[in-house]
Protein backbone atom coordinates (compact mmCIF):
# COMPACT_ATOMS: atom_id res chain seq x y z
CA UNK A 1 0.00 0.00 0.00
CA UNK A 2 1.38 3.37 -1.08
CA UNK A 3 2.24 5.52 2.10
CA UNK A 4 -0.37 8.32 1.52
CA UNK A 5 -3.06 5.41 0.46
CA UNK A 6 -3.04 4.22 4.19
CA UNK A 7 -6.03 4.59 6.46
CA UNK A 8 -6.14 7.66 9.25
CA UNK A 9 -8.81 9.15 11.76
CA UNK A 10 -9.31 12.79 11.90
CA UNK A 11 -10.34 14.12 15.32
CA UNK A 12 -12.75 16.76 15.36
CA UNK A 13 -15.39 18.78 17.56
CA UNK A 14 -18.11 20.39 17.17
CA UNK A 15 -20.52 22.68 19.50
CA UNK A 16 -23.55 20.51 18.30
CA UNK A 17 -24.79 16.91 16.95
CA UNK A 18 -26.70 19.04 13.93
CA UNK A 19 -23.68 20.79 12.79
CA UNK A 20 -21.43 17.29 13.08
CA UNK A 21 -23.61 15.63 11.20
CA UNK A 22 -24.21 18.36 8.27
CA UNK A 23 -20.29 18.64 7.98
CA UNK A 24 -20.37 14.63 8.05
CA UNK A 25 -22.80 13.85 6.09
CA UNK A 26 -21.14 16.45 3.57
CA UNK A 27 -17.56 14.32 4.06
CA UNK A 28 -18.96 10.91 2.90
CA UNK A 29 -21.27 12.23 -0.11
CA UNK A 30 -17.95 13.92 -1.53
CA UNK A 31 -16.16 10.46 -0.58
CA UNK A 32 -13.60 12.55 1.54
CA UNK A 33 -14.67 10.01 4.32
CA UNK A 34 -15.89 6.23 4.24
CA UNK A 35 -18.04 6.83 7.64
CA UNK A 36 -18.19 9.64 10.63
CA UNK A 37 -19.07 8.88 14.05
CA UNK A 38 -20.61 11.11 16.24
CA UNK A 39 -20.19 10.91 19.97
CA UNK A 40 -22.15 13.79 21.38
CA UNK A 41 -22.52 14.54 25.28
CA UNK A 42 -18.76 15.61 26.25
CA UNK A 43 -17.51 18.52 28.62
CA UNK A 44 -14.26 20.38 26.86
CA UNK A 45 -12.59 22.48 29.44
CA UNK A 46 -9.99 24.63 27.69
CA UNK A 47 -8.28 27.87 27.80
CA UNK A 48 -9.17 30.03 25.04
CA UNK A 49 -7.93 33.80 24.48
CA UNK A 50 -5.90 34.03 28.30
CA UNK A 51 -9.52 32.45 30.13
CA UNK A 52 -10.60 29.03 31.37
CA UNK A 53 -13.85 28.21 29.34
CA UNK A 54 -16.12 25.25 29.59
CA UNK A 55 -18.42 24.00 26.73
CA UNK A 56 -20.58 20.75 25.89
CA UNK A 57 -19.70 19.65 22.40
CA UNK A 58 -19.57 16.49 20.34
CA UNK A 59 -16.64 14.41 18.73
CA UNK A 60 -16.41 13.79 15.74
CA UNK A 61 -14.21 10.55 13.98
CA UNK A 62 -13.51 10.58 10.46
CA UNK A 63 -12.48 7.47 8.91
CA UNK A 64 -10.60 8.28 5.58
CA UNK A 65 -7.19 7.77 3.74
CA UNK A 66 -3.47 10.02 4.44
CA UNK A 67 -3.95 11.17 1.29
CA UNK A 68 -7.42 13.08 1.61
CA UNK A 69 -6.40 14.72 4.93
CA UNK A 70 -5.64 17.87 3.91
CA UNK A 71 -8.77 18.10 1.26
CA UNK A 72 -10.70 17.11 4.82
CA UNK A 73 -9.50 19.62 6.81
CA UNK A 74 -10.59 22.36 4.45
CA UNK A 75 -13.94 20.88 4.24
CA UNK A 76 -14.31 20.70 7.92
CA UNK A 77 -12.86 24.16 8.60
CA UNK A 78 -14.78 25.73 5.50
CA UNK A 79 -18.09 24.83 7.18
CA UNK A 80 -16.75 25.26 10.99
CA UNK A 81 -18.07 27.38 13.02
CA UNK A 82 -15.28 27.69 15.13
CA UNK A 83 -12.62 30.27 14.92
CA UNK A 84 -10.20 27.31 15.46
CA UNK A 85 -11.55 23.84 15.13
CA UNK A 86 -9.47 21.08 16.68
CA UNK A 87 -8.86 18.90 13.96
CA UNK A 88 -5.96 16.11 14.17
CA UNK A 89 -5.01 13.38 12.13
CA UNK A 90 -4.54 10.46 13.78
CA UNK A 91 -2.67 6.90 11.97
CA UNK A 92 -4.42 4.01 11.94
CA UNK A 93 -1.38 1.29 12.74
CA UNK A 94 -3.17 -2.05 12.01
CA UNK A 95 -6.83 -3.53 11.72
CA UNK A 96 -9.20 -5.88 10.54
CA UNK A 97 -8.12 -6.16 6.77
CA UNK A 98 -11.50 -6.34 5.31
CA UNK A 99 -12.46 -3.28 7.05
CA UNK A 100 -9.67 -1.40 6.20
CA UNK A 101 -10.18 -2.56 2.34
CA UNK A 102 -13.93 -1.13 2.70
CA UNK A 103 -12.84 1.99 3.99
CA UNK A 104 -10.08 2.64 1.33
CA UNK A 105 -13.08 1.52 -1.14
CA UNK A 106 -15.45 4.07 0.29
CA UNK A 107 -13.22 6.90 -0.05
CA UNK A 108 -11.78 9.12 -3.26
CA UNK A 109 -8.46 7.31 -4.36
CA UNK A 110 -7.02 11.00 -4.34
CA UNK A 111 -7.26 14.19 -2.55
CA UNK A 112 -9.08 17.14 -4.61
Amino acid sequence: MQENNKPVLIYSTFPSPEAAEAVGRELVERRLAACVNILPGMTSIYRWEGTIARDSEVVMIIKTREALAPSVIKAVKSRHTYTNPALVVLPIIDGAADYLSWLLAETLPESD
